[in-house]
């Protein structure tokens, strides 16, 4: 067993090493090494993960604290925020919320006047809360009937996120999943990486179990009421009709950092548990479907290299094949134009899917200040994705416990007036 465990290592950093050659060898360069920087070329590492490769979360952070101040009530679900409005100018005083068994409950701040609520419920989560608490467009508010608490056009709007495609890139002996390690940072706002994708089974095929890793994500182009049997059947049978080859090997991916596209966010109920109406627009501005291009352009100059001639099949299969199997393959329900990979313009729209790094909604400037206070308001803060207004290229979850740190320490600050180092 160990010496097959260590040929599917060695198999999976294969793929990792042919990426890093075939980056430099595609113009990517330099060759950084290992570096936490977002810098020109190609690097290896990431913002989660240190040199000998453990992953650290929150619970690192948590650890430093006093656990005896943090109490978590993990079957709340917050309604709404509450707000004194008899002084004149709003003041959050506390969150509405319902526990596990449907009965309401406020958590007040404290009588004396100070404390802030802080609103970390994502991209998707804060900005909806904003909303439903009374804080934002007024038409927007006053069409769904909530009271306006303090008016603020930009809340939810500015919505984006960071678009990926992907390449499948079948390779002649099975390679073992694992995460990504090797990323290309070019000059033109793409990001290159690759990650293994499945040896899988006859058995995981036959139950449609699909090909895309759950690293990368799905994106589900049809709200969820609105999709059909026949739309699911008709996705299965596409992956059962892949050639078993697409199965075993790995996929190039890019994705385009700080997107032009935007959208926005909106309420379509007064109630929590109703999903806003959420779009992106992922390329409806030209330079970001332009970068696309040039991203999928440099893959191919990639899998052309002798970096992955002992690697992939690429003989067999041409840019064209590739391509094409990648739009048979996708997860998203966005209408295909297979056998027409001429176009890739089209290929980038007919393939985006997301990789979580949604953000804004709440953005600083607009919606909340420098010190992440929201606007208009006394007593409320937001802090996490949706203040961004782009996205890092890589994981952004480094970059929300950082913000995290940050404005904790402001408040230490503001409440020792007092030096807290950071």
């Amino acid at each position: 067993m160990g010496g097959k465990a260590d040929r599917t290592v060695a198999r999976a950093r294969a793929l990792a090493k042919a990426l890093r050659n075939g980056l430099l060898g595609a113009g990517v360069a330099p060759f950084n090494g290992y570096t936490y920087d977002h810098v020109f070329g190609t690097k290896v590492g990431g913002t989660i993960f240190d040199k000998d490769g453990f992953r650290h979360t929150a619970a690192d952070l948590l650890s430093a604290g006093r656990p005896e101040n943090l109490h978590v009530l993990i079957h709340a679900s917050v309604q709404r925020i509450l707000f004194d409005t008899q002084g004149g100018r709003p003041r959050a005083v506390g969150v509405l919320f319902k526990d596990e068994n449907g009965d309401w409950h406020q958590a007040p701040l404290s009588s004396d006047g100070g404390g802030d609520v802080i609103l970390s419920s994502g991209a998707i989560g804060s900005p909806q809360l904003l909303l439903l608490s009374g804080i934002g467009p007024r038409a927007d508010l006053e069409k769904i009937g909530i009271p306006v608490v303090s008016e603020n056009e930009f809340v939810g709007k500015g919505m984006a996120d960071n678009p990926m495609n992907s390449i499948f890139i079948p390779s002649k002996r099975p390679i073992k999943q694992s995460l990504i390690q090797t990323v290309g940072i070019t000059k033109f706002g793409a990001f290159i990486e690759a990650s293994n994708g499945y040896s899988q089974s006859s058995k995981s095929i036959h139950c449609h179990h699909g090909i895309m890793s759950a690293e990368i994500g799905q994106l589900s182009t049809v709200p969820p009421k609105q999709r059909t049997l026949e739309m699911a059947r008709t996705f299965a049978q596409t992956k059962a009709d892949l050639p078993r080859e697409t199965f075993q090997g790995g996929f190039i991916l890019e994705k385009i950092t700080g997107p032009l596209s935007t959208g926005e966010l909106r309420l379509l109920s007064q109630d929590v548990e109703t999903p806003p109406s959420v779009t992106f627009n992922y390329f409806s501005h030209p330079l970001d479907l332009r970068r696309c291009v040039y991203a999928v352009r440099t893959i191919e100059k990639i899998v052309h290299t002798g970096s992955f001639a002992d690697l992939a099949a690429d003989d067999e299969y041409p840019m064209e094949v590739l391509l094409n199997m990648s739009v048979r393959a996708n997860v998203n329900f966005v209408p295909k134009h297979t056998n027409d990979t001429k176009s890739v313009e089209q290929f980038c729209r007919d393939t985006v899917i997301t990789i979580w790094h949604y953000h804004g909604g709440c953005q600083v400037g607009k919606v909340v200040g420098k010190d992440y206070r929201v606007v208009g308001v006394d007593g409320l803060r937001v802090v996490d994705g949706s203040t961004f207004v782009s996205s890092p290229g890589t994981n952004p979850q480094a970059t929300v416990m950082m913000i995290g740190r940050y404005v904790g320490v402001k408040i230490l600050r503001e409440r020792l007036g007092t030096e807290v180092e950071i």
